[in-house]
């Protein structure tokens, strides 16, 4: 059982890295994406084409839910569908070169954002520091 400090730390650390996420979020030039539309163009592009099934899983979200999110990124050119390759009643979805340029342009901006408040904000040593600690945060992560 965690001891009052660690229970206090794990409250402190999840509002911190909630509040972070929400300025690289903020950060982006692509502000008229959900955040589930920008997790699936992320997911596709690190785990390749997927059905909307598959999409809804990872999400955790309605299947119908996500074929809103689907169908809005599509129409926005971002996705593309494809027949899938074994199964003939379903499809799968792939970014475009849109959906490339698109999140390139997302992460990009969402680097530069922090990378400049580290250099602004924080001394050298301080730096130092949040490197150690991304280190142990990284370990905190399930294998």
């Amino acid at each position: 059982m965690p001891e009052k400090d660690q229970e206090r730390l794990a409250t402190e650390l999840a509002a911190t890295v909630s509040l972070l996420m929400r300025h690289l979020r903020a950060a982006s030039p692509q502000g008229e994406l959900t955040p589930t539309q920008r997790a699936v163009i992320g997911r596709i592009d690190t785990d390749g084409e997927a059905t909307i099934a598959a999409l809804a899983r990872a999400e955790l979200v309605r299947p119908q839910s996500m074929r809103l999110t689907v169908g809005a990124l599509e129409e926005r050119g971002v996705l593309a569908r494809s027949p899938h390759p074994t199964d003939g009643r379903q499809v799968v979805f792939s970014l475009t070169e849109e959906g490339r340029r698109m999140l390139a342009v997302v992460r990009q901006a969402k680097h530069n954002w922090l990378a400049e408040a580290i250099a602004d904000r924080l001394t050298p040593q301080e730096q130092q520091t949040l490197e150690s600690a991304t280190t142990l945060i990284r370990r905190l992560m399930p294998e």
